[in-house]
């Protein structure tokens, strides 16, 4: 029995290795992502997979517009097309709240 035993102890030890060192960060980069791309708003600037630089001028559930180049050229992709966020649009309330506490702290 123990003979059996010692011979399972080095594939389970094994498959433990391969999960923490490669399917659970990528499932970490994967929720990341989806977080991204679920929380685009109106004004941010992305970059898509595809290498185009752009800003978001209408956003739905799956699609968004964005609007590139100096001709402001209106291209419609959907959300899972978004590989980073550039910069993100500040909502007004986040920058009134940013002025009051620092008008609070002088």
């Amino acid at each position: 029995m123990p003979q059996q035993l010692q011979g399972l102890i080095i594939p389970i030890g094994f498959l433990v290795i391969f999960y923490f060192m490669a399917i659970r960060p990528q499932k970490k980069k994967e929720q990341q992502i989806k977080e991204m791309r679920n929380s685009l708003r109106v004004g941010d600037e992305v970059i898509t997979i595809g290498g185009i630089y752009g800003k978001i001028i209408k956003a739905k559930e799956d699609i968004i517009t964005i609007e590139v180049g100096s001709s402001k050229t209106k291209l419609d992709m959907t959300r899972w097309s978004v590989g980073s966020v550039v910069s993100k649009n500040e909502s007004k309330n986040n920058k009134t709240e940013e002025i009051k506490t620092e008008e609070d702290d002088k």
